[in-house]
């Protein structure tokens, strides 16, 4: 007879899996091999918006957008958003902390940011671009 079998398997399909104690969020994956490099531009993104807005660039939101793509296509994880938004920052930080005014110096460090910035974009395309 088969009522008996039927009743105990259709409660083995109804419970729940067992879960353990500790769930624990799967482990991210591995950094790209151009992660340094693009944490470095992360930060310099992040200077020359600060620069660009303290001189009046015109093109000083676009340095926010860049870094708003740039988290967009590179961010696959909370943690790697995390890592290239704080780079973002310490750069816009390390500026404002000595730089108040625009000065010649500040137009200098952005015109040297800048061309640091453009290289590393290049580097970057070549080597890793798809």
């Amino acid at each position: 007879m088969l009522t008996g079998v039927l009743p105990g398997s259709i409660l083995a399909q109804q419970r729940p899996p067992a879960t353990t104690k500790s769930a624990e969020p799967a482990p991210e994956p591995p950094p790209p091999p151009y992660e340094p490099q693009l944490l470095k531009l992360s930060e310099i993104m992040g200077s020359l918006a600060y620069l660009r807005t303290l001189c009046a660039g015109k093109e000083a939101q676009d340095w926010r957008d860049r870094m708003a793509a740039l988290v967009e296509a590179e961010g696959r994880t909370p943690a790697r958003r995390e890592r290239l938004t704080a780079a973002y920052n310490r750069g816009f930080r390390a500026y404002s902390l000595t730089h108040r005014a625009c000065t010649e110096g500040s137009q200098e460090a952005s015109t040297r940011l800048a061309g640091e910035g453009e290289r590393l974009a290049r580097v970057l395309a070549s080597r890793y671009g798809g």
